[in-house]
């Protein structure tokens, strides 16, 4: 049966209507009777009379229903050789112990919690945590630096933050405490205290009073009970790379969220209770935040915490060994995972080892899905495979085959239809809606189904200018595509600085700032450029300032260093040219798009009548072909 056509109209036509039944899938201490609340600029507040708590819907609700005893969560690493499970019991009574703790710190609801952890079981307990509590959780990726981490510190001001001794990367331990520290030294306003989850693999030095030992400390504490929260209530803060270079804290709230996740889960990814879903990210990512945690348990499914690589922990077979240990049927992870498989095992050879008997559907997403790798892991494993489309900013897939109510055809490159609730259009820069195959900006009409970001933190007017201004009575995704004549959505990349680095999204501006910052370079431009195996990977170009005589190499060396040192090794800068010149307009804007094409090799390169010195082009094509 296609109930996608129906479903889709009435997301659009009928949005409280259409919503405030898809609500009733939770269990809310107050069940919302208004559906939206439109807002001055245009989106909305959702459900704004519901009352309910998500680490409730996500866990407790289980409990007193009968699924006390099911598996809540597998944890696989083998990074460190250890497995463990989770009912739904044991998390639930882990997290509300580890509320309790939280608590006895004055951790109250509204208050923030700043997260920086491996992918660890407690990576998990302490969002649902801070959810029990009401606490505002703002989770960072755990392979960010010690300036990243302060900077996104000194925006959330948090009360607390919350970290492990060590993280594991592939074969190599990584202490997070000296991060830590280093962090809270540069941030301007530090938290009170520091609770740190401590590894056999490597014990951290606390320092009291600041310092509390989780395992310690939890002696003696009394659980904490779920706080009742307002639909509209803040969940979480999640940054994400913007053009300032400075990071955005996307706010996600608790009602819209836990309704769009419950619905997604059923619509876009087929999963029913009780079945097993492997999302191989990382919880400081959207990804982690929507589909390792809360979207699974919150539909009574069983969620894979996976802590190591798709290669090398042990080799590429890693992925399929866990889909046929634990019986997956979903499992979703971004091209770069699959297109690394591919490399290492182009034959297949490894996956002849495992059974995917249970296996149902692949999904990949973070960055564009090339045509070659989807029709390499579709032969491969047999299985079907799809592509779909969202951002941090959604928290939900906004395209994607609604296998859940109906299934159409795949095409390579297309993400499929618009998920219901998403109002896609393709606009022109004057904003006016561009017919089939014609491509420009990718847009939704306002307002946005729930689950969507509702503001910046701290910052409503940056949220104003960087996603509602530029189309009036729309949110700009900041990508460009096209529809084609079926209805398909294509995404074809960013239309702004901000790159997509293995599904990771840098800013190449903050990138651009760092460089700028050493004595010798007197003018930079960073672009993303592609690569096989990541999808984009950075590359700088630097011109020095006259009368420096450092050497080329060694400047490129100490550059490379001083952005791994800033934003950490999973920016990926590894290249760093210097040259005598860049191309640019006649005002002085760098041509960057005419830098991209030249290091991708475009054979084509228009070069633009605004071009001040056109001599330096065929230069500069000769040196990035070197």
């Amino acid at each position: 049966m296609n109930n996608y056509p129906h479903e889709y109209e009435l997301s659009l036509q009928q949005p409280e209507k259409f919503w405030l039944q898809q609500a009733k899938q939770l269990h809310w201490f107050a069940e919302p009777q208004q559906g939206l609340r439109p807002n001055e600029n245009g989106t909305a507040d959702w459900f704004v009379d519901g009352e309910l708590n998500i680490a409730f819907c996500a866990l407790d609700f289980h409990v007193d229903n009968g699924r006390g005893d099911q598996l809540a969560l597998i944890y696989d690493s083998p990074v460190t050789a250890t497995k463990s499970t989770y009912t739904y019991r044991q998390l639930r009574d882990e997290v509300a112990q580890f509320a309790g703790l939280l608590k006895k710190q004055h951790v109250k609801k509204g208050d923030r919690v700043v997260i920086y952890m491996p992918m660890i079981p407690q990576a998990a307990i302490a969002m649902l945590a801070c959810a029990r509590l009401g606490a505002v959780h703002s989770v960072v990726f755990g392979g960010f630096a010690p300036h990243e981490l302060a900077v996104r510190i000194d925006d959330a001001t948090p009360k607390v933050v919350i970290t492990a001794s060590c993280g594991v990367e592939v074969d190599k331990v990584i202490p997070y405490k000296p991060y830590v520290d280093e962090a809270l030294e540069l941030a301007a306003a530090p938290p009170q205290h520091v609770i740190v989850w401590q590894r056999e693999i490597c014990e951290a030095r606390l320092q009291e009073p600041r310092d509390i030992d989780w395992q310690q400390a939890l002696a003696g504490v009394t659980p904490a009970e779920c706080a009742v929260m307002q639909a509209t209530d803040p969940l979480y803060v999640l940054y994400t790379s913007g053009t300032t270079g400075k990071p955005k804290g996307v706010v996600r709230d608790t009602g819209g969220y836990a309704v769009a996740l419950r619905y997604s889960m059923r619509t876009v990814y087929g999963i029913e209770p009780g079945q097993v879903m492997f999302v191989a990210s990382d919880v400081g990512w959207v990804v982690g935040h929507s589909y390792i945690v809360y979207g699974p348990l919150l539909s009574g499914a069983t969620t894979v915490l996976y802590e190591g690589k798709p290669v090398r922990t042990p080799d590429a077979g890693a992925f399929w060994r866990i889909c046929e240990e634990y019986g997956v049927q979903v499992l979703f992870s971004a091209p770069t995972a699959f297109r690394a498989i591919k490399k290492e095992d182009p034959q297949a050879t490894l996956l002849q080892q495992h059974s995917l008997d249970k296996l149902e559907r692949i999904y990949m997403a973070g960055e564009r899905l090339d045509p070659p790798t989807l029709e390499w892991t579709q032969e491969v494993t047999g299985k079907p495979v799809y592509d779909h489309w969202w951002q941090t900013e959604s928290g939900w897939p906004m395209c994607a085959n609604p296998v859940g109510i109906a299934e159409y055809p795949t095409k390579p490159g297309s993400a499929t239809l618009p998920v219901p609730g998403y109002d896609i259009r393709i606009l022109a820069p004057d904003g006016t809606e561009l017919e089939a195959n014609q491509q420009g900006a990718v847009a939704v009409k306002l307002p946005l189904p729930p689950g969507c970001l509702t503001t910046i933190w701290g910052d409503e007017t940056r949220f104003q200018a960087g996603y509602l201004r530029e189309f009036s009575g729309f949110y700009s995704s900041g990508d460009g595509g096209y529809k084609d004549d079926d209805g398909y959505v294509f995404i074809m990349g960013r239309t702004d600085d901000v790159i997509n680095v293995a599904g990771h999204r840098f800013s190449t501006g903050e990138m651009e700032e760092i460089l700028a910052m050493d004595p010798a370079v007197a003018e930079c431009a960073v672009i993303g450029v592609a690569d096989e195996l990541k999808g984009q990977v950075p590359l700088g170009l630097v011109i020095v300032k006259d009368g420096v005589t450092i050497a080329p190499e060694v400047l490129s060396q100490r550059l490379v260093q001083r952005v791994r040192d800033e934003i950490g090794a999973v920016a990926c800068l590894r290249q760093v040219h210097v040259v005598p010149r860049l191309p640019k307009t006649r005002s002085g804007k760098i041509l960057r798009r005419l830098l991209r094409q030249l290091a991708d090799g475009d054979s084509q390169v228009a070069i633009p009548s605004t071009i001040d010195d056109p001599g330096c082009v065929d230069e500069l094509r000769q040196r990035l072909s070197d």
